[in-house]
């Protein structure tokens, strides 16, 4: 396994200002992979995006993790929507040529 896109937990806490037990917390209730690499805590670099989102809510909307949860997943249901709605509207574009 490649060490070099995982991040330490103690980085990112510094980073963002963050304490562990928050991201100890989003791992339990399943929101984040805490993966141990070379006996240290990381999260992989692809993970960050989201990260960032679910520190964001908690800070600035003062959500706690199954608020977060309610809101990543009603956002991900936007975006389902959003995509089917395009797909609609492409086949429906094919029979306004006519």
């Amino acid at each position: 396994m490649s060490t070099e896109h995982f991040i330490p937990l103690k980085t990112i806490c510094t980073h963002y200002k963050i304490e562990t037990t928050f991201l100890e917390g989003l791992q339990d209730y399943g929101l984040i992979e805490i993966t141990t690499v070379e006996q240290s805590p990381c999260i992989h670099q692809n993970h960050i995006k989201s990260l960032e989102s679910m520190i964001r809510l908690h800070d600035d909307l003062n959500l706690n993790f199954e608020g977060i949860d309610t809101v990543l997943n009603l956002l991900e249901r936007i975006e389902e929507l959003q995509s089917e709605l395009q797909s609609v509207k492409n086949r429906l574009g094919i029979y306004e040529k006519f």
